[in-house]
């Protein structure tokens, strides 16, 4: 096991359905692989166990994104490589995440680009269906707006690049941050 004194958190931010877990679940295993201790921290994952009574009007996206923002940097505190993976479709609420992280531990914002389209069609839980027919509310893409990032620290295509090669991007990008902060 490699032990680092601080860890970071990498932020995956995108549309539901860009691929954001399953990018964040391949860089993860990489960094096992390598000796690290690292954590996922998924929306659906942690809406279902740690925040199960969260929302999704605007005010209440915010007040369980800034939750896991604290979760993510205590771990990364404490020497754990934090991968969040959440759509976090606002910019102000993004800009509020990193405040708190960056407190204590260095922060990545990672934009998991895929057009709506894209999203639509593979639409993993059918929940573009659902939220096309108006059976959800709030559903960011369809009746809720995503704000893309204006300058994220990185940017993944996952059209172009495959979820191997989007992985070991994140990776390493995760690895330099670490090296230029240790």
């Amino acid at each position: 096991m490699r032990c680092i004194e601080r860890g970071l958190v990498a932020w995956l931010t995108g549309l539901p359905g860009s691929g954001k877990t399953t990018i964040a679940k391949a860089a993860a295993g990489i960094l096992r692989e390598m000796g690290y201790r690292v954590e996922v921290l998924d929306g659906d994952w942690v809406r279902r166990t740690i925040n199960p009574d969260a929302g999704y009007t605007r005010e209440e996206r915010r007040r369980h994104l800034l939750r896991v923002a604290w979760i993510a940097r205590l771990l990364a505190r404490n020497g754990v490589i934090v991968i969040c993976s959440f759509v976090s479709p606002y910019r102000s609420v993004r800009r509020e995440i990193r405040r708190i992280i960056e407190e204590e531990v260095p922060f990545i914002e990672v934009y998991t680009k895929c057009p709506l389209e894209e999203c639509i069609r593979r639409d993993p839980k059918g929940l573009y269906a659902k939220a096309l027919r108006g059976e959800i509310k709030y559903f960011t893409g369809v009746s809720d707006p995503y704000e893309p990032p204006e300058d994220p620290d990185l940017e993944l295509d996952t059209v172009g690049n495959t979820v191997e090669e989007n992985a070991k991007t994140l990776t390493n990008m995760i690895l330099d941050k670490l090296d230029e902060n240790s």
